[in-house]
């Protein structure tokens, strides 16, 4: 069983303040997310192992962006979003 048969999934752009760490220069940024919500109905043809699997997923996002680009015009530099989660349970 493939996480793909227990959630759908959909892309999203939330918008989150970050400092560029060369320039220092703060802006806002649109970081791209994968959202995963769980299907309404379990799949046929499941044993119980996967059955129970079903049961105890929950709706999570994914980020998907791991670098940005500084907007600064001076700097342009690519930058690590800082210690900021890559998975949000929701």
């Amino acid at each position: 069983m493939h996480e793909r048969d227990i959630f759908d999934e959909r892309q999203e752009t939330k918008t989150a303040s970050f400092a560029c760490s060369f320039c220092r220069e703060r802006n806002d940024y649109e970081v791209r997310w994968l959202k995963r919500t769980k299907k309404k109905n379990a799949p046929r043809n499941l044993n119980e192992h996967d059955r129970a699997r079903f049961q105890n997923s929950r709706d999570y996002m994914v980020r998907i962006d791991d670098q940005l680009m500084c907007k600064n015009m001076r700097c342009r530099r690519r930058f690590e979003i800082p210690s900021s989660q890559s998975v949000v349970f929701i």
